[in-house]
């Protein structure tokens, strides 16, 4: 796959791709329950009686899980819909006890929206969203346990889920990856789910589509729950391209549901794709429609934080960053909170950028450590960067003082002073240390009289490499220059 388009036989194909994620809601108890919704429990231990569909029991709706639907569709720029209606979608599986999933078909809690998307190139593309529908999440069927038999766990039944809903506007892997990790984001800062996709907080099931560039849409299949970024966009190229081989080849695309093998890195069949006539869906009997006021909705409104388009913006025009340092810093909110307390204690935006952006996420990446469980704290860092504002120490030094700070914790003043670390600024020192250089160097002196300007870089790193690298880096400039004259 080149960029947005597929080169085939026949000619240059179009990729179609709309995506459909399922985000965990935050919240204590379930949708319509009040079992515990917390990861990792012992199985079937938070399991209500109206979670495993015993007769007589009957639904009541979670007004914390309303109220998260109603923020992320404000996060979303989406329209809410002031009534929306709970139906059953009828379908049977083993671990779905009622034999139906409550969902939300016609009317949705929340309507058209849009997302903004960095793209890996630089620019930035709209992407639609059709629609966001709050729904229970079934039972997890274990078929590893037993030879024979498979096992059923109702910890998820009933948990809350949103069900987010793009338009068919993306156009290959890397913008369908973009678009997950901003939606992600956007939840993440809402505080609605927390994205986790290891534990299933969050999954993917992605539509996909090849046509003729100008043709109308084309036969579309979906890959069901895709678990990671990376795998999305690794399912998403490889079924473009099989698509586009079958078609070539004289065959027809079914439309169906299919699963990716995350280890061979293909997409296989699993069923053919029902249409929604299949589900039977009609209005829940034991649910009324679900009325919101403005006043209600204004007030979540009132109670958004900080968005990161927002915050985006907010970094480029208050502290001068590029578009892609500001994007990197606001990815995630933890980040974007440490790199403020960075400006604040340091007193640089673009030197604590810099220091967050390159060093400190190296350390990070290298260590496997998230910001959080950072060694350097904000505060810390921030003082270091202000070491090297009022001359104390050089950039250089300041990465050996934070390579020591990262290791054992310490404070940049506590390491400087230990090592003996503090630039030289006294001109008289520095003055002899360039003497000796350019007396050891009378050869190169003359050269660089006779007209190779180049060699002056060379005399500036003898220089600081006599000095240990603790001379002022401008003051050496400024004397080599007049010396050199």
């Amino acid at each position: 796959m080149s960029g947005l388009l597929i080169e085939g036989r026949t000619g240059t194909w179009e990729v179609v791709i709309g995506l459909e994620v399922h985000a965990q809601v935050t919240s204590n108890a379930k949708l319509f329950s009040g079992a515990s919704a917390a990861f990792g429990a012992e199985p079937n231990s938070q399991v209500s009686l109206v979670d495993a569909a015993m007769p007589g029991m009957l639904p009541v709706i979670n007004k914390v899980c309303v109220d998260q639907a109603i923020k992320t569709g404000l996060g979303l720029n989406a329209a809410i819909n002031r009534t929306s209606v709970f139906a059953r979608k009828n379908y049977f599986y083993a671990d779905l006890p009622q034999g139906y999933q409550i969902s939300q078909y016609e009317k949705p809690i929340v309507g058209e929206g849009i997302v903004l998307v960095d793209l890996p190139d630089g620019t930035t593309r709209e992407i639609g969203i059709e629609r966001l529908h709050l729904e229970q999440d079934a039972g997890k069927s274990l078929h590893d346990q037993h030879p024979s038999k498979s096992y059923i766990d109702l910890n998820r039944s009933g948990v809350a889920l949103m069900e987010i809903v793009s338009k068919p506007d993306l156009r290959s892997g890397d913008e369908a990856a973009a678009y997950l990790t901003k939606l992600r984001a956007i939840l993440r800062y809402l505080g609605t789910c927390d994205g986790n996709m290891e534990e299933g907080s969050m999954r993917c099931d992605a539509n996909v589509s090849v046509r003729k560039a100008g043709d109308p849409f084309g036969t579309r299949c979906e890959i069901k729950n895709v678990n990671s970024i990376r795998f999305v966009k690794q399912a998403i190229e490889y079924e473009a391209r099989r698509q586009v081989e079958v078609i070539e080849e004289g065959g027809i695309i079914d439309q169906e549901t299919r699963l990716f093998d995350s280890r061979q890195g293909v997409t296989r069949s699993m069923r053919s794709k029902e249409h929604a006539h299949d589900y039977r869906y009609f209005p829940d009997p034991d649910l009324l429609p679900l009325v919101l006021t403005e006043e209600r909705i204004a007030a979540i409104k009132a109670s958004l934080p900080e968005l990161p388009d927002a915050k985006k913006q907010r970094f480029m025009q208050d502290y001068g960053l590029s578009a892609y340092d500001a994007g990197v810093l606001v990815a995630e909110q933890e980040t974007s909170g440490f790199y403020e307390k960075v400006v604040t204690s340091s007193g640089d935006a673009k030197l604590a950028a810099n220091w967050v952006i390159t060093e400190l996420f190296g350390q990070l990446n290298t260590a496997g450590k998230d910001i959080a469980d950072s060694p350097v704290s904000a505060d810390s860092l921030g003082k270091m960067i202000a070491r090297i504002k009022d001359g104390t120490i050089s950039g250089r030094i300041a990465k050996d003082v934070f390579a020591e700070m990262f290791e054992t914790g310490k404070d940049a003043d506590a390491i400087i002073e230990e090592k003996g670390l503090k630039q030289v600024s006294d001109t008289g020192a520095i003055e002899k240390v360039i003497d000796e250089v350019l007396a050891a160097n009378q050869d190169k002196v003359a050269e660089y009289k006779s007209g190779k300007d180049k060699l002056f870089g060379f005399f500036v790193g003898q220089v600081m490499k006599a000095s240990q690298g603790k001379a002022n880096p401008g003051m050496v400039n400024e004397l080599l220059k007049s010396k050199l004259a």
